[in-house]
C-alpha cells in the first residue's frame, strides 16, 4: 500500500507538471509567440516539473511545497481569471491547475507520514 501510494502521486505530480510545460510551448508555438513573451511561460511549466520532482528526493519538503503551490495557483486564478469568463469555467480551471498537486502533496505527506510512524 506505501509503495502504491507514493507511486500515484509520482505519476500524479509528474503528469500534471509535463501536462502544464506541453500546454504553454504548444500554446507558444501554435500562436508564433515571440520567444521574449513565452519563456516566463515556458519557465512556469518547468518549475512545475521540478516541483513535481521535488518530493522523490525530498518527501516531506516536495510534499509541502505542492501544497503551497496548488494553493497559490488556485487563489491567484481565481482573483486574477479573465473577467467574462463564466462561474463554471472559472471553477474547472481552478480544479485542474491547483488539484493534481494538492492531491499529489496529500499522498506524498502521508506516505511520508506511513514511513516515518513504522519506522
Amino acid at each position: 500500500m506505501k509503495l502504491r501510494m507514493v507511486l500515484i502521486a509520482r505519476v500524479l505530480a509528474l503528469s500534471w507538471a509535463v501536462f502544464w510545460l506541453f500546454v504553454f510551448v504548444a500554446e507558444s508555438l501554435a500562436w508564433r509567440t515571440p520567444v521574449l513573451v513565452a519563456a516566463p511561460w515556458v519557465g512556469v511549466g518547468l518549475l512545475f516539473v521540478i516541483l513535481a520532482l521535488a518530493p522523490w528526493r525530498w518527501e516531506l519538503t516536495g510534499g509541502v511545497l505542492l501544497v503551497v503551490v496548488g494553493l497559490l495557483i488556485g487563489v491567484a486564478y481565481a482573483i486574477w481569471a479573465p473577467p467574462g469568463l463564466p462561474l463554471a469555467s472559472r471553477v474547472i480551471t481552478i480544479v485542474v491547475l491547483g488539484g493534481p498537486p494538492l492531491v499529489a502533496a496529500i499522498l506524498f505527506l502521508r506516505h511520508h507520514r506511513a514511513v516515518t510512524a513504522g519506522a
